[in-house]
């Protein structure tokens, strides 16, 4: 027989049974005490794109060569680039101008999976909340840059294999700078050969 507000009882005892628990099992809390405690996200988390750099200086580390691939295959058009250049107008592989509308983009991951230089990463930082609806939705270069050792310290796994792929294809320009090298240096060595072949053959 069910009596009336059985149901109710039952709830009542669950709530106290983990009210009681949650002093005693930390695992059986499922509230955070956020800001105070942070959740940890999963590796596969991801929020809006940011631009890795190697070592310690941006400028110089910066993986991105501005080849606007990004700028062109964005869906929503919410990357804007503009190409560095020299004092005397020769165009330089970075860019000058790297700019990123939050408030547009839609966080595809395209622009991370068209990049060829492994440049441009999906973040996980979400606190991007602004009572400005405008500049500060703006992320330019400098806002964008960030290290590689965050890069792995958010994707571990991915950063791994991307270090992996960017050592592999060093170790295979090299070698193949190498074997052009020792190719351009055979005919010399043979044309030197036969040419004290021939002085030894005058009398």
């Amino acid at each position: 027989m069910i009596f009336p507000g059985s149901g109710i009882l039952k709830g009542l005892a669950v709530t106290a049974r983990n009210f009681a628990g949650s002093y005693v099992e930390k695992d059986r809390l499922t509230t955070e005490q956020y800001p105070e405690e942070r959740p940890k996200l999963p590796e596969a988390a991801r929020s809006f794109p940011f631009l890795v750099y190697d070592g310690d200086n941006p400028e110089t580390g910066m993986r991105c060569v501005s080849c606007k691939i990004c700028e062109k295959e964005c869906p929503p058009q919410c990357i804007y680039i503009i190409q560095d250049r020299d004092e005397a107008g020769k165009a330089i592989k970075r860019p000058k101008v790297f700019d990123i509308d939050i408030s547009v983009c839609m966080s595809c991951q395209i622009c991370v999976e068209v990049c060829p230089f492994e440049s441009i990463r999906m973040d996980q930082d979400y606190e991007l909340s602004s009572f400005d609806r405008f500049g500060s939705l703006i992320l330019d270069k400098p806002k964008l840059l960030k290290s590689n050792s965050y890069y792995h310290s958010i994707h571990p796994t991915e950063a791994a294999e991307t270090d992996g792929r960017i050592e592999a294809d060093r170790l295979k320009k090299e070698a193949a700078a190498a074997a052009k090298a020792a190719k351009a240096a055979a005919p010399s060595v043979v044309s030197a050969s036969s040419s004290s072949s021939q002085q030894e053959g005058k009398p």
